[in-house]
Parts: C-alpha cells; structure tokens; sequence
C-alpha cells in the first residue's frame, strides 16, 4: 500500500534504525518534541530551564569552596602556637575567613537540596501536562484518519506504538533539560582542569568514548526489540483483556477458556521475556568491560594528580579540587554520552508519535467544498460504482448503478457478502469507490464538505457501539454536541421505543449503563438496539440509515420498530437492511444485492410475483414461521 503521509493508504512500517547515522538522525525530532513542551507550558519550560541552569553552577563553586576551606585549614594548621579553645579561636579572629567559607557551603548545600525539590516539582508538573497534550492531540489525529487505516493490522501496530510514546516517553524531557544542565556543568569543571592540566580532558574523553559507543548500539537493539515485538505486545493486552472482561467472561466461563487463554499468554510473555533477557544479559557484560576502560583512565588521572601534589605543584586544596572536579567530570561526561544515546534512544520511539502525527486522511473535504444540500432535490445516483477492500483480490460490489430518490425509503436485501453495507459505507464516505462515482443532486459526492455531508446521514450499523455511558448519553452520541438538550433526547427515545427501557432503569435516563463502571446496569440485547435506533433519531439527519440494527429483535419488534421508522422518517431519505423480508415491504422500494450487483428492483408485491432471488428467500423465510 502506498505512503500514508501522501495521504494514500497505510503505509508499511518502517523497518528498526539500525546505522550509527539512522539513530542520530531521529535527533531532528528533538525540536519538534521541544515545541510541543513549550506550547504545553512557556511559564514552566522556562522556570524549569532556568533554575536548572542556576544548580548546573552550585557544583563547581561548591568544590572550589571546599578546596579554600582545606587550603585554610592547612595554613591554620602550620602556624605556631594556635589558640586552644574554640572561644579562644573565635576571638582570636584567625578563623573568620574559614567560617565563612564555611556557611558559603552550608548554605549551597540548602540551596541545593531546595532547587532541585523545586525543580523536580516543576518537572512533574510540566511532564504531566505534555502526556496529556500528547494525547489528546493523538485522539484528535486519530479522528481526522480513513477506517481504511482502522482496519489495517500495520496501522494499527503504528497506533499501538504511538500511544505508548504519548504517555511513556515524557522521561524525554527530563533528560534533555538535565543535559543542558549537565553541559553547563562540564563546561565550569572543564575550565578548572584546562587551567591545571589540559591534557587530562583528553584522557578523559579517550577512556569514555567505547562506553558511549555501546551505550548507543544497544539503545538501538533495544528500540529494534520493541518495535518488532508491537503485534505480539498487542496480543498480550487483547489475551489479558479477553481473559478477564465483562464482554467475554460469560463465553470463557461456559466454554472452560481460561487454560487456553492462560497458557497463550504465557507462552507469548515467555518469548518476550527470553528475548529481553538475551539483550539484557549481553549489555550488562559489554557495559562491565567498556565501563572498566574509563576507570582505568580515571586512576591514570588520580595517580597523575597525585604526583604532581608531592612535587609540590598542587597544594592539597589542589589536590581535592583536581580529584574531585576529575571524578565529578568523568561521571558527567560518561552521563552526557551515555545521555546523548539514550536521548538518541528516545528520539527514535518520540518518531513512533511524530511520524503517527505526520500521517494524513485519504478521505477528506477538497478545495472550496460545496455545503451539503438543505434540503436534498433529486437524491443520490450510483453511477457503475465498483469498490475493492484494501489488500482484497475479489470485488466487494461493482458495476453497482441505481438511484435513491429525495425522501425516497429504500430497502436493501440479499445474502450476507452481498454488499449491502458496504454500499452503506460508500454512501457516508468512509471508504471512497475504486472506480465509478456516486452522486448528490447531480454532484460528485467527493465535492461536498465532509463534516456536513456525515453530519446530515444518521446511521445505526448491527454492530453498533455499546458506550460505558448513562442511558442519556447513550442517545445523545448521535448529535453529541445536544447532549445537555433533555427534551431533544427524551423525544429520540420515545420515536425508537427505547422510552421504555429507559424508564425500568433507576435512575433513568442518568443511570450508568453497561457493567465496566461501578452502579452500572447491563442491558439485553434488544434493549441495547432501541437506545442504538435512537441516536438515528437524535442525529435528525436528512438521510436515516438501519443497518440491521435489529437482528436481536423478534420479528414482531422489528417490524413495529421499522413500521414506526417509516412514520416518522416521512420526508427524510432513508434507507432500510434487514435479512427480515417481512419487515422490508413496507419500503418505497427494494434493491435485491448479489455479488456486489443489483439483481432486482421493485416494491415487494412487484419482487414476489416474479421468480427470483427474493420470491425464492421470502418463501424460504416464511416456511420458518408455519
């Protein structure tokens, strides 16, 4: 399939970065990811960026602090006759200048301490708000994208990772404001060791440079581990929820499923697991022996350091600075490399999220839009509409033509794969025909603005969402955006029966319904399927559309319940699926699908007096009932 972010299906996944220079080169997300923390929050971004710029400096004047303290202490230590008592060297004023230096210090370490519980604060606070941002902006992409996307398993891979990083990757953030921080740092302990020995950073760097290197080659494997593993990571959490979930536990129960749901999910963790461990247990032995070379370089320093002490070179303030601006360096320095390829790290799963945001719907409104008809005129006309799901070899319907006449009811029937839904699908845009066109009031229907021409169908498909919701939103997600409109909701039950239901629940119409959510009342199937039809009635489109959303309804209420949709949807364009031949004759007219192709037309006293595919089903179907 082609590239998604050309707008042309969903892409194949990208295969794991895996050269020194692909996993640098997922870097350039790095400004992109900065922006989204900015937008998130500028008064945060910068108070945190700022206080830690004023900490990255703490270190360096607190060591050299305490090379005076020693050097003074040192001086005091050599000078004849010192006072006995501490009163007595408190009077003397020989220690003014060390209590000083003293409190300096202590009041460093307050301040120290202080900083950071605020920066840690403010951190936590700003990394939360950018999870969020992150996902609601990943819910608001995700509703602009095809269902053609939805129903691709590599798509959905593509999404699973990208919620991930919305969520889990905000560690991010964190680093690349430590980094600043740290390179700050490195830079004020860099300048002292320059003016004493030069040679040192060079050193330094040399014994550092093979841990970073692989620091950075099994970031990337761990980064190639999971992205390959993001189906079977899937499985996992669709196998937990199957095991234990509302939805399932009646079927798991009654058909003993749980040992087999169990031990799928075990022997799948297993692999998972097996696979870690072997990436775990080689970067724990190549990180002991590449973190050895830099301790090596580390007491070269230290023993270099102290010879130049007894040379009398350094004093052993001197002393204390060097060794600990050498040891505080190295561990910056092997904190920043080892940082860069972690950062390097996240950068590729942040690409997981910017290139999910990167991709674009193939179905959207054109350039200068037409609005949708108010009212419609002359109705739709397929013109030898042929379509083929993404990825199909066989035709779903082609050479399909017909009209469906302004406030015009029509019936759909025939054999399941017909096409009969996917017509329905055609007709609302959520897939595009691969050849041929469909026509409103003489337009293509591709020239429309998208939002309204949805906004104006109203469809009920058979496999219709059951919403965790109370009983009134459970309506009022037909026209969300009325849901506070009571009045509007109560009518939209009362026209699909579903008034009655609703007046059995205890606390009506703002009773929780379904079992996921403490208080919540499970509903029968039927009941389910009248508060479905009233979000048909909610929407109070011009064009209705009952997509066998009563196929858990007995034959008398599916034909009272169609019986009053016909009423009440006078005027209106609608449109009609059942399996139910009885239901379907009080339709204007009757399309009869097979094959993705109009077999028959006609109402159903034109339908039944000939021979054919629906005087054959309707007489089958009425046997059922002698």
């Amino acid at each position: 399939m082609a590239d998604r972010t050309t707008g042309r299906g969903a892409a194949a996944a990208p295969p794991p970065a895996r050269s020194l220079k692909e996993r640098f080169g997922a870097l350039r997300n790095l400004p992109a990811f900065f922006a989204l923390v900015w937008r998130t929050s500028p008064f945060l971004t910068t108070a945190s960026l700022t206080l830690r710029l004023v900490r990255a400096l703490v270190p360096i004047v607190s060591l050299y602090i305490g090379k005076l303290i020693i050097d003074e202490v040192v001086v005091l230590v050599q000078r004849p006759d010192n006072p006995d008592t501490l009163r007595a060297w408190l009077d003397s004023g020989l220690i003014d200048r060390l209590v000083w230096l003293l409190a300096a210090e202590f009041a460093l370490a307050i301040a120290t301490d202080v900083l950071g519980r605020i920066v840690a604060l403010i951190d936590n606070l700003l990394s939360q708000r950018v999870s969020n941002a992150s996902s609601l902006r990943l819910m608001e992409h995700a509703a602009t994208l095809d269902l053609e996307d939805f129903e691709d398993a590599e798509f959905q891979d593509r999404l699973e990772r990208a919620r991930r990083q919305a969520s889990g990757r905000m560690t991010l953030m964190g680093q690349l404001f430590g980094q600043v921080q740290d390179i700050v740092t490195v830079v004020s302990f860099g300048a002292g060791l320059i003016f004493y020995a030069p040679w040192l950073i060079v050193l330094l760097v040399v014994a550092l440079v093979p841990a970073f290197l692989g620091e950075a080659y099994f970031n990337a494997q761990s980064y190639s581990l999971d992205f390959v593993r993001t189906q079977e990571r899937r499985e996992l959490d669709y196998l937990r929820l199957t095991a234990a979930s509302v939805e399932t536990a009646k079927e798991v129960k009654i058909f003993g499923l749980h040992g087999f749901l169990i031990e799928r999910y075990r022997r799948l963790a297993d692999a998972l697991y097996a696979a870690s461990r072997r990436l775990a247990v080689r970067r724990a032995a190549w990180g002991g022996v590449l973190t050895a070379i830099g301790t090596i370089g580390y007491y070269l320093a230290y023993a270099y350091i102290a010879w130049r002490t007894l040379s009398g070179d350094f004093s052993v303030g001197d002393l204390t600075f060097l060794a600990g601006s050498f040891l505080r360096l190295r561990g910056l320095l092997e904190g920043l490399l080892s940082g860069l390829s972690t950062t390097a790290a996240q950068a590729l799963y942040v690409d997981d999220l910017f290139s999910f945001f990167a991709l674009r719907p193939k179905i959207r409104s054109p350039e200068g839009a037409l609005p949708f008809p108010e009212p419609i005129r002359h109705g739709f006309s397929f013109e030898d509409v042929g379509f083929r799901y993404p990825g199909a070899r066989r035709w779903a319907v082609r050479h399909l033509s017909f009209t469906l006449k302004a406030g015009e009811v029509l019936a759909l029937v025939g054999e399941n794969g017909a096409g009969k839904t996917t017509l329905v699908k055609l007709l609302t845009r959520l897939y595009d025909p691969s050849e041929g066109r469909i026509l409103l009031d003489g337009r293509d229907l591709r020239d429309y603005d998208l939002a309204a021409l949805r906004g104006n169908m109203g469809v009920i498909f058979q496999d219709f969402v059951r919403y965790n919701l109370n009983a009134g939103e459970n309506i009022a997600v037909g026209r969300i955006e009325a849901r506070h409109e009571r009045p509007r909701i109560e009518e939209a039950a009362r026209r699909s029966r579903a008034d009655d239901v609703i007046a059995k629940l205890p606390a009506g119409l703002d009773q929780m319904v379904g079992k996921r959510f403490r208080n919540g009342v499970e509903l029968s199937g039927g009941e389910w399927q009248k508060v479905a039809i009233a979000r048909a009635y909610m929407r109070d489109a011009q064009v209705l559309i009952l997509d066998e959303p009563t196929a858990a309804l007995d034959a008398r209420a599916e034909f009272e319940v169609f019986q009053r949709f016909k009423e009440l949807s006078a005027g209106k364009t609608a449109i009609l699926i059942s399996h139910r031949f009885s239901s379907v004759r009080m339709a204007d007219r009757i399309l009869v699908l097979a094959d993705g192709k109009v077999e028959a037309a006609g109402t159903h006293e034109e339908l039944i007096a000939r021979p054919g595919r629906y005087a054959e089903l309707f007489e089958l179907q009425a046997a059922g009932y002698r």
